[in-house]
């Protein structure tokens, strides 16, 4: 896996041989957790294989649905699991780090097949999601009765096995981790805010225009905080750092850092979401308008916006027929109304606040270093 490019290291002296610059050894050392982690996903879906395979060679399309799927991505929820660890002053070579890494990794995946069933989606990472990738079985096989209806059930299993798998591979790195316990309630806490702000989500885009204009960013920031920003990055920086033994005052400094950087990081998301290149992102250009996505740039032209503007926005959400033509003039809409601008502001404060509480977490600068250039790479990206 190629690591996201680094900024500049401020403290690194004019003339310092790269190999002793504390962002390459990030990179190095980033870069042997990658690896260590894959293999043991790998291993894990090894043994998996045996258990569904032991049952019927039938169940095994379920194992790779899921592995097809966590091949992808970029890891950076165990990534930021494992610097949290190592700011905490973790041993690089503790196996349950990597193992807490897995759990996010099956987690996320877990998230990713459910979201996809919830908004239709067709498409996930540039290939077909994990239930049409079910639904193109059935019709290649000739199948009776219903394929979407198959694909949905065989893609809720699908995510359903990830949710237990991640549990597995949670409960095995907590048994010999010094903070095991503090850990575990972190990753509790962690499962139930994603499914409640999946929730929101979906409240939200049913209860649609009805609902009162002065509250339609807040409530976007809402879902943005519990079903994304939590467990995408406040979480897993926070787990880490539980998981080696932190005590409350430095897990608080983790969150101060993480929590803006995760708000960030899902608007960041969204305007992608409209605005984003297809290629880049793997997802059709305006996928979150068709599936009638209640973000904050919806909150902002729903604050911002004329009454035409926002007549013609509430009218476009949710209409899965919308063309390319009408995607380009939504965009045009949200951009002149100032819902875009507005957005880039708030993902610029956010972002500041989260690197100005990282410069109050004190570890040691090869950790800082890493946690700086995930963080960056985060809210400047492009898919």
């Amino acid at each position: 896996m190629t690591c996201p490019p680094l900024p500049h290291h401020p403290d690194a002296p004019a003339g310092t041989a790269p190999q002793a610059r504390p962002q390459d050894a990030f990179r190095a050392e980033d870069e042997r957790f990658v690896a260590r982690l894959h293999a043991e996903l790998e291993e894990f879906f090894g043994r998996q294989r045996a258990v569904l395979g032991g049952i019927s060679a039938d169940a095994l399309p379920l194992l790779d649905a899921v592995v097809a799927l966590s091949a992808g991505g970029k890891r950076l929820r165990a990534r930021l699991c494992y610097w949290g660890w190592r700011a905490a002053g973790g041993d690089p070579e503790d196996p349950a780090v990597v193992r807490a890494g897995a759990a996010l990794e099956l987690f996320q995946s877990a998230a990713l097949i459910h979201d996809d069933v919830i908004d239709r989606s067709d498409t996930r990472r540039g290939a077909p999601s994990v239930h049409r990738r079910f639904e193109s079985v059935h019709a290649d096989r000739g199948w009776a009765l219903d394929g979407p209806a198959f694909g949905v059930a065989a893609a809720i299993l699908s995510g359903d096995l990830c949710l237990s798998w991640s549990e597995q591979s949670f409960a095995a790195a907590t048994t010999t981790a010094p903070g095991g316990h503090r850990a575990r309630a972190v990753f509790d806490l962690m499962r139930s805010e994603v499914m409640a702000g999946q929730y929101l989500d979906v409240q939200g885009e049913v209860a649609g225009g009805g609902q009162d204009r002065d509250g339609a960013v807040q409530r976007a920031l809402d879902v943005i905080r519990y079903k994304s920003a939590k467990y995408s990055v406040e979480h897993p920086v926070v787990l880490g750092a539980a998981l080696a033994g932190a005590p409350e005052a430095v897990l608080e400094r983790c969150s101060a850092f993480a929590l803006p950087l995760g708000e960030a990081f899902q608007l960041r998301d969204d305007v992608l979401g409209v605005f984003g290149d297809p290629a880049a992102t793997g997802k059709p250009a305006g996928d979150d308008l068709r599936e009638g996505k209640r973000t904050v740039l919806v909150g902002y032209v729903r604050t911002l916006g004329s009454e035409a503007q926002i007549a013609r926005l509430e009218d476009a959400l949710g209409r899965p027929e919308l063309t390319e033509e009408d995607v380009e003039e939504l965009r045009s809409l949200i951009t002149a109304c100032g819902a875009l601008g507005s957005t880039e502001e708030l993902i610029e404060r956010l972002s500041g606040e989260a690197f100005t509480a990282l410069d109050r977490l004190g570890a040691d600068v090869v950790p800082m270093a890493a946690l700086r250039g995930l963080a960056t790479a985060a809210v400047r990206r492009s898919s």
